[in-house]
């Protein structure tokens, strides 16, 4: 995790937040990301995942990317 923190704090414009949850055996964190620089939030994924304690990693799953908005600006984009 430390490498990780390192490569975060080269990326000033992301903010990350991690949530910890312990199952049965393994214990699993979630990142999630706040950016208004997408091109900086993909350098930062690639960097974190081309590092060597990524080489730990089992199973990395999808990152799902959105634009914040406020709840009626949503409503309004459903019709």
């Amino acid at each position: 995790m430390a490498q990780h923190f390192k490569i975060g704090h080269k990326y000033p414009s992301v903010r990350i937040h991690t949530g910890y949850s312990f199952g049965l055996d393994d214990p699993e964190f979630v990142l999630a990301f706040e950016t208004n620089e997408p091109a900086d939030f993909a350098e930062l994924v690639m960097e974190l995942r081309s590092s060597e304690a990524s080489r730990y990693t089992q199973l990395e799953t999808p990152i799902f990317t959105c634009v914040q908005a406020k709840m009626r600006e949503i409503l309004d984009l459903l019709g």
